[in-house]
């Protein structure tokens, strides 16, 4: 059984090594000829694999999860924020910092909504990925690198909006994190993100800083509306736990270790 995140490799290869292309190509290849059952996160993957060639019969959908929120001392969070440093409001966004993830876009984006709201802030989570990120280092802009759950939890609950502007993605757990924790989400459009995040998040076009700046413009200023979109996020989330996503693989497994190899082209 292989389980195949995404095929960003092939998608947008400028985004990863030579070497990274060649390695998970090859991958990608043994897995087409030779895997039982194939597990992807998302409708989103399951399409891309079947452009590749792909069979679809052996493809199971399983989405990612979260573990639920638990409740949790509002001075605790109050001090894992002062213990980085970050004063709310601010727009948060959590991932690796490399190329694919696209911030000089959130960057962009924030520094617009500033002109409006000028005590807005960026705080950017993640270890420095491959490939250089130009843009991003500016005064508004805090760049945490990685933290300890406890601080990304804290960040994700007291931010003003999530922001993820992936150009690719195979799932976008981040975004899930952050619904889970009722806070407003923005993420783009073309990729598996859209699939949980519509209509209960806010979505904007890759690479669209306009469309992205309104709608983190419009969630720091309109409370209710950043209310109603926390509260469909929140709900939207409650059904994507990593409980059902485990229970979800168990019947591939089994399948495979009871019905043995299917035959191999």
């Amino acid at each position: 059984v292989v389980t195949v995140h995404d095929i960003a490799f092939l998608r947008v290869p400028t985004t990863t090594t030579r070497r990274g292309v060649a390695f998970h190509a090859r991958g990608l290849e043994v897995a087409r000829r030779r895997a039982d059952a194939i597990i992807v996160p998302s409708e989103f993957t399951r399409r891309e694999l079947a452009v590749e060639g792909f069979d679809p019969a052996p493809i199971t959908v399983v989405p990612l999860g979260i573990d639920p929120p638990e409740d949790r001392d509002p001075s605790a969070i109050d001090a894992a924020l002062a213990a980085v440093g970050v004063r709310e409001p601010f727009v948060l966004t959590v991932g690796t910092i490399e190329p694919r993830k696209d911030l000089p876009t959130i960057v962009a984006a924030v520094d617009r909504a500033r002109r409006t709201d000028p005590d807005l802030t960026l705080v950017v989570v993640g270890p420095r990925g491959w490939g250089e990120v130009t843009g991003i280092d500016r005064p508004f802009v805090r760049t945490l690198g990685a933290q300890p759950w406890s601080v990304v939890d804290a960040l994700y609950r007291r931010a003003t909006a999530f922001c993820l502007a992936s150009r690719y993605e195979g799932f976008g757990l981040p975004a899930l994190e952050a619904m889970a924790r009722g806070t407003a989400t923005v993420a783009t459009t073309g990729s598996a993100t859209e699939e949980f995040v519509q209509g209960a998040g806010v979505l904007f076009a890759p690479g669209d800083t306009d469309a992205c700046a309104e709608a983190l413009l419009r969630l720091a200023t309109d409370a209710d509306e950043r209310a109603r979109i926390g509260s469909a996020g929140r709900e939207r989330a409650e059904a994507m736990t990593w409980g059902r996503s485990a229970r979800a693989h168990l019947p591939v497994y089994a399948r495979v270790a009871t019905t043995g190899a299917r035959t191999r082209s």
